[in-house]
Parts: C-alpha cells; structure tokens; sequence
C-alpha cells in the first residue's frame, strides 16, 4: 500500500500548556478542525473523557480518532481511522516546542492509501497538506483571540448576471498568492482611478488552475466595468463572464481562512451536491473593501457556475 507521510507548522503566540489543553480535548475540534468547518450539521460523538470521538457526515465520511499517548505540554499521538468514503489507518501527532517567546506547533500524519489508489499519493499529499494548513490557522485564532475568524453560510443556487471586465492575469505559489494578488488589484485601482464611473460590479479573482503537487495557481484578477477603455496598458486584458446559474458559499471572515470556503464548495462538487459547468471556471467576489471594514468582517462570495 502506498505510504504518505505530511507535516506542517505554525508558529502561535501562547504557552504550550494552552494548546496542549485544547488539542488534547476533542470537545474542542469542531471549533477548528479544517474538516467539521464543511459539514457544521455532521453526527460528532465526543466520548466522556473528551480522549476520543467519531464522525459521520456527507461531506466528511466518517471515522473515529482516539488519544494514544500524551506527554504533557509537549506531544500527543493519535489513532485515526477513516471508514468512509474508504477505509484507511493514519498514526497522527502532535509536537510543542518553545519558540520566540510563543510555541511552534507541528502536525503530521503516517498513513497509506489502498493499493488501488497509488497513483494519488502526490495529490493526496497536496490536499492533506492544506487542510493542514488551514487547521493551524484556525487553531492559531482559536488559541490566541478565543475565537476562529471564519464563518461559512451556505447560500445555494442563484444566478449570476455576467459582466464584462478588465483584469490581471498571474501565476503564483499558493504562499504568495495574497501578496500578488495584492500588488494586481493595485494596479488595477491606480488604472481606474479617473474612470470610476465606469465600474459596473463588485471586483473578483477567477481560478483557472491549481497545482496542487506544486503548489501552484494561475488566477485573474478583475474589475466589472461598463465599457472596456480604449487605451490598456500593458499586462491588463479585457474579457467576460456570462451570465450563469451559480452555487454560492459566502465566507465572513479574514482572507488566510478563505480555504475553508473553496475547499468547501470543492468537495460538495465531489459529494455530487451540485453538478459543476468546468467550461466556467470557478472566481470569488469581494463583498466589501478592505480597508473599510475590521478583517473579521471581510465578506467573500466563493462562486462555482453550475447546472
């Protein structure tokens, strides 16, 4: 069977007794898990000692984890199980570490695949790496503000009335996506500076491809505008998105858990709860402005056209 190991870090600002404490208690986990985050309404049972639990759940399939081993402040060993969507076993830890006046976090994982699914070993390892990643985020937030600065609301079907638009397109590793996206969507803004009147829409960025062994996506990065000038400069294109049924989920939240929502509608495509147009590829709306309202309050609509 193909074996995979995964591991990943994140540095937070809190003693390690106060992570040990949470990520030792599973009544915890739903807060920040990077998988319960996409199914709130799956079936979790938390045994008495809050040591191990179970899942069951359309998006999530389901399994059970239990605490193996726990050195105080430093480390826990789990025994993870997946029954659903296939069977599988995963030896997971986790390790503390004082660091800069906080506590590096590490997570990893052991595990294999069944023999029939060799060839996903590398994506497979792509995927669990960033639901890693998401989870340390969460985890980050939870620990260090009481609180994870994501929410998803699932809005459903709706349409989208299309629009013409002038844009950027890039590539960019997914760590530095949100610094060149930023350095796109200003140059676009310094372009319209004097020709606000013809902003006709709400900006968005469209995903044309992730890599997910490399680490890599290619994007676009627009502004709807009623009229397309004539005078360009060079690296802005012009284009369109037709008008199209759409599903919408609707992320609250910084833009660093923004994850959570794609990851979402990603896997409701997969679970077949709604059926994708891929000639349309997926983009995300932003609601309101950054520098207008507190990062909890961002608003982001995660858009997938579908049938």
């Amino acid at each position: 069977m193909p074996k995979f190991h995964i591991t990943r870090s994140i540095h937070i600002n809190a003693p390690a007794e106060k992570i040990f404490n949470v990520v030792n208690d599973f009544s915890h986990w739903r807060i920040w898990s990077p998988w319960l985050v996409m199914e709130p309404e799956a079936t979790l049972n938390i045994a008495g000692d809050n040591k191990s639990y179970s899942w069951s759940g359309n998006r999530v399939g389901s399994g059970n984890m239990t605490i193996l081993e726990e050195k105080e402040n430093e480390s826990i060993t789990y025994d993870l199980n997946f029954l659903k969507p296939w069977k599988s076993h995963s030896d997971v830890a986790f390790k503390l570490k004082e660091e800069d006046g906080g506590t590096r976090v590490t997570w990893l994982m052991d595990g294999s695949l069944p023999w029939f699914m060799f060839w996903m070993k590398k994506m497979t390892i792509g995927f669990i790496s960033m639901d890693y990643d998401r989870g340390l985020n969460m985890l980050k937030d939870y620990v260090e503000d009481g609180k994870v600065n994501s929410q998803l609301n699932f809005k459903g079907e709706s349409s989208f009335p299309g629009c013409t638009f002038i844009a950027i397109k890039s590539d960019s590793s997914m760590d530095d996506i949100g610094k060149d996206m930023s350095s796109d969507f200003e140059k676009l803004w310094a372009y319209m500076d004097d020709k606000k009147d013809l902003i006709n829409g709400l900006p968005f960025s469209i995903y044309h491809k992730w890599d997910m062994v490399k680490g890599g996506v290619s994007y676009t990065s627009g502004v709807p505008v009623s009229k397309v000038p004539d005078d360009l400069p060079d690296g802005m294109i012009s284009g369109s998105i037709p008008t199209t049924k759409v599903h919408i989920i609707e992320h609250v939240g910084s833009y660093r858990h923004l994850g959570n929502a794609w990851t979402t509608q990603h896997t409701m495509m997969r679970s077949k709860e709604f059926k994708a147009v891929k000639s349309i590829h997926p983009f995300e709306l932003y609601v309101n402005d950054p520098s207008e309202v507190p990062e909890d309050e961002l608003i982001t609509q995660v858009l997938f056209a579908c049938k």
